[in-house]
């Protein structure tokens, strides 16, 4: 990546910019629990964490859409987490500081996520973030969700950043396609929640970085 002022930086939200699982696994096995069923390992769970709440009905039940059962599990699951959304959900650890030099250097951030903003926006409150944030942008405010890059777009636009010098940075395949598409520089995280490490290299991102030092470092 060129030594180049980027014009924003955009974050995908869970297992990128901030550690949503803990609070998934809580409400995960919370569920497995009111229905007799043992708690899963913390690890398995978090694995599937980025793929939302259909991977979560997956993991804990083994259900699939089109199973009879499967609606009032997801639909019990959304209900858990919504009530308890920043419980144990916090910033990655050095996240503050990177954002802190990011708007030091007066490069506006932003968040595109697939999290329905019913879900992100009370979270992006609860962890203080709402002020520092210069767009929020998810599935309810576009017609096609990521990999499309319309999110992507709509964030430069409410900012005021010119989509060819952004930044987009994701821990799932998709945030790395939707920035191709959308014609921005990638930086895939191998920290964040991937069920094979390994296949971060086949993803066609512009960087990856296996740490939040490691991601820091990128960008400045």
């Amino acid at each position: 990546m060129k030594a180049e002022k980027p014009s924003t930086v955009l974050f995908d939200l869970d297992g990128t910019l901030i550690d949503t699982a803990p609070d998934f696994i809580r409400c995960l096995n919370e569920l497995r629990q009111q229905h007799g069923l043992m708690a899963l390992s913390a690890d398995l769970i978090r694995r599937s964490v980025s793929n939302g709440a259909r991977a979560m009905v997956r993991v804990g039940f083994g259900l699939e859409p089109e199973h009879p059962d499967y609606l009032n599990k997801h639909t019990a699951f959304l209900d858990l987490y919504e009530a308890g959304v920043a419980v144990e959900t916090r910033l990655f650890e050095g996240m503050d500081e990177l954002l802190r030099s990011l708007e030091g250097k007066s490069i506006p951030w932003g968040i595109v996520t697939n999290k329905p903003v019913r879900f992100a926006a009370p979270l992006v409150k609860a962890l203080g973030l709402e002020e520092r944030c210069a767009s929020l942008v998810c599935p309810d405010h576009v017609t096609l969700r990521k990999p499309a890059p319309e999110a992507l777009f709509l964030a430069c636009k409410q900012i005021g950043a010119d989509p060819a010098k952004a930044v987009y940075v994701g821990d799932h395949e998709r945030d790395i396609e939707a920035g191709r598409n959308a014609h921005m520089k990638t930086i895939a995280v191998r920290y964040g929640y991937i069920e094979e490490p390994e296949a971060v290299d086949l993803w066609q991102a512009d960087i990856v970085a296996d740490t939040v030092s490691d991601l820091a470092k990128l960008l400045q």
